[in-house]
């Protein structure tokens, strides 16, 4: 018999047994389920390419393995290294600190904010919830999300191109300086710069960086409103003045009226906009007492008049072409092209809104896809885009310096005063107001324009403020 035991099995032990099996085999040739499995030992390979023919494909007889690519190689004198850890988001001298340790630097606020906040977002990444990280060490929810962003911003102005002054940089090392950086978040890498240097000479509180950040925000929004061009955008006080200027006029009450423009003349930076604060100041002093105060001889109407176009300006945003009910797909015309180009640019002929199908009455090049606004979509067999490369050239001070689509209906070329018009200047297509066309004594136009269409607008380089609690 065959001993379990021993490692050397006794030779006659071992010869009967394996008669045992013989005479087991010759006695039950049809049980495959007793069949000596075949062992592969002698195969170092993982994998075996087989042909057709079930045999391994190779140039000999053990040559069984898949293709090998060899790994790179290094330069000659050099090292190679196939693998860089990422480098450590931590300070130096918190590297080398356990779990413990880093734990007790946060709970005792060992060093300056901005020095163990990184402690924070390492043990978010290791698994700790806000929650857990105040147990074990006192920080509310609230003020590690204060603290993790307010380094962010810090070290955006520490990367400042023009070059953040250390000196004013230590302005925030103190306990407050988390609560002040925090309301900058929203703010560009260049915004935050000079309103961080408000911030200093100022020497405002949290509320007041508040009211700075969101006026900076606010300030290119409210292009077009009266009185903006007389402030500086770059500029901060002028951007906090601004804003007090438009609260003033919000006023009901004229003694509040006067208490903003005496607030916004406080901050304001510029000769220009200060001029234009002291005005009003005056008008809504006079106003209050009583007197009998006109619209400037009309010059504020005028000017809002001016700044405003007097046909619909639309923005687009990202995805809202494909999230419309209804498109429209609308020929298009550079600028350049001329009054020529815009008159024999297609006009549709049959649309079949169930397939979706458009039947034009010749072939073109440029097309734009549109939502299936109303206005245009009411005129669409003679609406066609006009592709301005500078917005600017358009007549109102609000546009911006960005590619405009100027939907135009070529159904309607007759000028009026209220109207917004295309016309052919010297081979170039540009939009006028009906105004000065009338005044010219132009009675004609190319095309009346309907909508303006803006591209989307990508989000500024801010900071996310993610809601740790």
């Amino acid at each position: 018999m065959l001993s379990l035991s021993h490692p050397h099995p006794h030779p006659a032990s071992t010869t009967a047994a394996a008669a045992a099996r013989h005479h087991h085999r010759r006695n039950a040739p049809f049980a495959p389920h007793h069949r000596r499995r075949r062992r592969f030992a002698h195969l170092t390979t993982s994998a075996v390419i087989l042909g057709p023919d079930g045999r391994p494909i190779g140039g000999g007889p053990r040559d069984n393995k898949l293709p090998f690519t060899p790994p790179p190689t290094a330069p000659p004198d050099q090292l190679y290294q196939p693998f860089h850890p990422p480098p450590s988001p931590l300070p130096d001298k918190y590297k080398d600190l356990d779990l413990g340790q880093r734990l007790a630097v946060l709970r005792d606020r060992l060093g300056l904010w901005h020095e163990y906040a990184p402690l924070i977002s390492a043990l978010s990444r290791e698994g700790f919830t806000p929650s857990s990280i105040e147990e074990a060490t006192g920080i509310s929810g609230v003020e590690q999300n204060r603290v993790v962003v307010a380094t962010q911003v810090r070290d955006s102005l520490v990367a400042d191109e023009g070059g953040f002054p250390a000196e004013l940089l230590r302005y925030f090392d103190s306990y407050g300086g988390p609560e002040l950086l925090y309301e900058l978040r929203f703010l560009n890498a260049r915004q935050r710069a000079d309103a961080a240097r408000h911030a200093i000479d100022r020497r405002l509180e949290p509320r007041g960086v508040r009211e700075l950040a969101r006026s900076m925000k606010d300030f290119p929004q409210r292009r077009g409103d009266d009185g903006w061009e007389a402030f500086t955008r770059d500029n901060p006080g002028d951007c906090l003045a601004f804003a007090r200027f438009r609260q003033s006029r919000e006023a009901i009450d004229a003694e509040d009226s006067v208490a903003e423009l005496e607030r916004a003349l406080e901050v304001v930076d510029t000769e220009p906009a200060r001029a234009r604060v002291e005005a009003e100041l005056d008008r809504a002093r006079r106003k209050a007492a009583g007197e009998e105060v006109d619209d400037e001889d009309g010059a504020a109407n005028a000017a809002a008049a001016a700044s405003r176009p007097a046909v619909p300006v639309v923005r687009l945003m990202y995805g809202e072409v494909a999230e419309a009910t209804t498109v429209l797909l609308l020929p298009v015309v550079r600028e350049g092209d001329g009054g020529e180009a815009l008159a024999h640019a297609p006009r549709r002929t049959r649309t079949d809104a169930d397939l979706g199908m458009v039947e034009v009455d010749k072939g073109w090049t440029r097309w734009a896809v549109v939502p299936g606004w109303g206005p245009v979509a009411e005129v669409a067999g003679e609406a066609v885009v006009i592709e301005l490369a500078d917005g600017r050239t358009l007549p109102w001070r609000s546009a911006e310096a960005e590619r405009v689509l100027v939907v135009a209906n070529r159904g309607r070329r007759e000028v009026v005063e209220d109207g917004i018009y295309v016309v052919d200047r010297e081979g170039r297509l540009v939009v006028e107001k009906g105004r000065k066309l009338a005044a010219e004594g132009v009675g004609e136009a190319a095309a009346e324009v309907l909508v303006v269409v803006r591209p989307p607008r990508d989000e500024d380089d801010m900071i996310s403020d993610d809601e740790w609690d």
